[in-house]
């Protein structure tokens, strides 16, 4: 049997080509053919084997020699440029050389920054090929790229979008410590919130929304839109051995008698209000700390963590192509193998029928933790289904890959709709070591090394070289892993046909998710795409629709500078006449102080008369005891109601508890549909509105603004309180061949005029002819009409009790059956004679918060 064995491979021997070939030997074996050859071609080429003159294209071109000895030493270079530890060496490197190289490591922590301290993204050579950029809140950031169906991608495709520049700030204590101090700074307060939720949100299974304010009342200055995840506190114990296992990681004890066990949170901050956010969430732990005495680490993790969002009709389907659970392959990457799950105490089930097969399924604000291999290693013949994350595990593969038993059945029920209500115990990926993002991740392999492996892995397949021969050496003191720890967080988009996920992972991976995401069909968009994606969605963009925020003022500032500069660039006979920016907040107390002068005298109860008659003196006088007092335009003069509770607060702070106005309270029992159709909620309505003055901060709320038939309303357009004459120029048949309502061209330039100290006040014309079509503002458009939309909507922020007073007055001139939810404004765009109609939806009659952006 050895003998036949040995002969079977000395007969294939002589069939295969050899391993190595040795080019001198064979060259003499073949010198007849080589000669041969070599006088056929010098007869047809008459021996001039010189480069013709015709396939010149530059002097140079026919003589490569050199261009291919500048290739070797630029090459040789960049592949040593780590190793060049002189700077002597440095220096002698040309700049775009030694930029070159830096844009091409992939640091295992922090960000590559500029000359100027200006810090670059992970994929900032990708943008700044493609994209305009911009300098903004210390990042390169993109700003976008013209011509482009972004709404289109967005509603038959997929958008991906790089939000690196959201930091994390981890918080580590006890978790009654932890959570006296969002109670601080956050509104709403986690402990204000239902008990489902507020037992999901703590056990790590979904995610919270809230506002972060500076640390003292409900009612204190606003900084940021912030998103606060807990780390999950029980994790049941390994399939592999029946010890039990907490789970809280090595620093974190058990709950002990009379102390609550150690916790850690993550809160996402965005980079323009970053600072600020950071010192107050350290002033609240400094005043836990003096109070109780008990103290809570605060901790930024920038350049740690990075953040991608994906939005789109298929966003859950690009998931499913390009993210590969480790649990679901076996070591080799180009095999699949089955098996079963691990048993359960009741029964065995494969993850496939308990996971829903689609995102619609997972509840919002889910948060699903999981670990993928690396995408560059898995073939692109096969995708991967992200729902079934345990259906199979590799042989021979170890089983502390595998997480552990589930989340409790209460916990379920909150991850998972109704629809898909699971039967079992889920199982997930370990995400422990992402939570130690301190310590520092492991980063993926380097291209090169990664192209060697699959270099040799081909030639040791055709058996042409030693595989073990050549490999590209790394250096000892990294440690390079082949799998990434995520979390993928589900997003409300208001939609049910699109979805928006956003994925936390380690920022030294995100180059190799980015060109994955990248050439499986995702759309990127920058900044400016962002912003037309949030108000096709009804969501507010941070910070150009949060005027109450320090961020908006600096972020307007910045854009009014720009402004400024771009039209010095032009001749000034062809300059446009400036206009505020960002808009006079301000000049809404004029309106406020004329309604509460009108609601006392029951001869000018609607708007319209009051421009008339001795009240211009009063209002004069009003107006200059308001610019008198302070009241400029800042963010500090100014609320914006986020939550429902919020609203009815300031509601019956100031006594107006039946202004018609319907926050969507969880206790309360008032529908707007009731209220259309009781009178004697009229009478109260005007009865409290007389009672308001002007001795407190302008309470504003974001409305979505429709254009009632025509118009296109721009960013910074002013809304203003309509007559109800006006209304039925829009909206009777004779009226709306009228033309609409227009002021004279003269009063557009001087609707606001700018002071010497920089500040625009609102102008009161003088002329009676021009004040027949004076319209008062009630508030201002901070994010316009998106070109390309089929049904355009405006986000805009108007005074809670004008329009509480334009509704009233509206549905006390008009019958039952012909009111609407909606109330009726009118816009004009700043540089425009026009008013347009429009129809006002109130965010806080529909949901009972408003603080989560995108």
């Amino acid at each position: 049997m050895a003998s036949d064995g040995s002969n079977k491979r000395s007969q294939l021997s002589s069939i295969l080509p050899p391993r190595r070939i040795n080019v001198k030997i064979f060259a003499e074996s073949r010198a007849p053919e080589l000669e041969s050859l070599h006088s056929t071609i010098s007869n047809r080429l008459n021996n001039d084997f010189r480069s013709r003159r015709n396939k010149r294209r530059r002097t140079t071109a026919h003589d490569n020699k050199s261009a291919k000895i500048r290739h070797w030493k630029r090459r040789r270079v960049e592949v040593s440029g780590d190793r060049t530890n002189t700077e002597k060496d440095q220096k002698k490197l040309p700049r775009r050389i030694r930029r070159r190289i830096e844009l091409r490591k992939n640091r295992e922590s922090g960000f590559c920054t500029s000359g100027d301290g200006t810090k670059r993204l992970r994929t900032h050579v990708w943008h700044a090929k493609r994209f305009t950029m911009t300098k903004l809140w210390g990042f390169h950031l993109p700003l976008g790229l013209h011509g482009r169906a972004v709404l289109r991608w967005l509603k038959n495709g997929v958008l991906v979008h790089d939000a690196s520049y959201y930091i994390a700030v981890q918080l580590e204590g006890p978790e009654d410590s932890i959570m006296s101090i969002l109670g601080m700074v956050l509104v709403p307060s986690p402990m204000s919130q239902s008990e489902d939720i507020s037992r999901s949100i703590l056990s790590g299974v979904t995610y919270g929304s809230a506002m972060l304010h500076h640390v003292g009342s409900t009612l204190s200055q606003a900084i940021v839109p912030v998103t606060y995840m807990w780390r999950p506190s029980q994790i049941p114990s390994r399939a592999d051995d029946g010890e039990g296992h907490d789970g809280l990681g090595p620093n974190e004890s058990e709950k002990t008698e009379g102390h609550s066990c150690f916790r850690q949170l993550w809160v996402w901050i965005h980079a323009s209000a970053f600072s600020e956010a950071f010192s107050a969430l350290q002033c609240a732990c400094d005043k836990q700390a003096r109070e109780s005495g008990t103290l809570v680490e605060c901790f930024s993790l920038e350049g740690q963590l990075a953040k991608l969002e994906v939005t789109g009709a298929k966003a859950f389907e690009l998931l499913q192509k390009t993210l590969h659970p480790v649990s679901c392959f076996s070591e080799n990457p180009w095999a699949w193998k089955k098996c079963s799950l691990v048993k359960s105490e009741d029964d065995s089930q494969s993850m496939s029928s308990i996971l829903p097969h689609n995102g619609e399924d997972i509840s919002s604000c889910a948060i699903l933790p999981i670990t993928v291999k690396d995408p560059r290693t898995m073939p692109n013949k096969q995708p991967a289904d992200i729902t079934k994350l345990l259906d199979c595990v590799p042989d021979g593969e170890a089983k502390q890959d595998l997480v552990l038993p589930g989340i409790s059945e209460r916990n379920e029920e909150l991850l998972f709709s109704s629809q898909s209500k699971p039967e079992k115990a889920i199982t997930w990926s370990n995400d422990k070591n992402l939570w130690e993002a301190r310590r520092g991740l492991s980063p993926p392999m380097e291209d090169i090394a990664l192209c060697m492996e699959k270099h040799h892995q081909r030639l040791n397949f055709l058996s042409l070289d030693n595989p073990d021969s050549g490999m590209w050496k790394t250096s000892n003191e990294v440690q390079f892993s082949r799998s990434c720890p995520m979390l993928l967080l589900k997003n409300n988009a208001h939609m049910r046909s699109l979805t928006r996920w956003s994925i936390i992972l380690p920022l030294n991976w995100v180059g190799v998710f980015w060109v994955t995401f990248v050439t499986h069909g995702a759309h990127v968009i920058g900044l400016r795409e962002k912003r037309w994606v949030a108000c096709e969605l009804g969501l507010p963009y941070f910070p150009s629709d949060f005027p109450d925020c320090d961020a908006y003022s600096s972020f307007m500032a910045a854009e009014a500078t720009a402004t400024d500069q771009m039209a010095e660039l032009r001749p000034p006979a062809k300059r446009s006449f400036r206009v505020p920016i960002p808009p006079p907040w301000n000049s809404v107390g004029v309106t406020f102080s004329k309604v509460s002068i009108a609601a006392q005298d029951t001869n000018l109860s609607h708007i319209k008369n009051v421009v008339d008659g001795s009240l211009l003196s009063e209002l004069g006088s009003e107006k200059s005891n308001l610019t008198a007092s302070g009241c400029h335009d800042s963010s500090s003069n100014k609320m914006v109601a986020r939550t429902s509770t919020m609203l009815a607060s300031f509601l019956s702070d100031i006594h107006c508890d039946h202004l018609l106005l319907f926050p969507q309270v969880p206790e309360g029992n008032t529908s707007i549909l009731t209220c259309m159709k009781d009178e004697n909620m009229l009478s109260r309505g005007q009865k409290r509105i007389s009672q308001i003055h002007y001795d407190r901060k302008l309470c504003f709320l974001r409305v979505l603004l429709h254009a009632y038939k025509e118009g296109v309303f721009e960013d910074g357009a002013v809304v203003c309180a309509p007559c109800l004459g006006d209304i039925s120029l829009w909206t009777s048949s004779s009226g709306s061949k009228g033309g609409g309502l227009t002021i004279p061209a003269s009063a557009v330039r001087s609707y606001f005029k700018e002071q010497s100290s920089g500040e625009w006040e609102l102008h009161i014309p003088e002329d009676p002819a021009v004040r027949e079509s004076y319209r008062w503002p009630i508030g201002f458009i901070t994010t316009g009409f998106v070109c390309g939309s089929k049904k355009p909507t405006a986000e805009a922020f108007c005074d809670a009790v004008l329009l509480a007073h334009l509704r009233e007055e509206q549905w006390s001139s008009m019958s039952v059956k012909r009111r609407r939810r909606e109330i009726y404004v009118l816009v004009r765009n700043l540089r425009s004679s026009a008013y347009r109609l429009a129809l006002a939806t109130i965010i806080l009659e529909q949901q009972e918060g408003d603080f989560k952006c995108i």
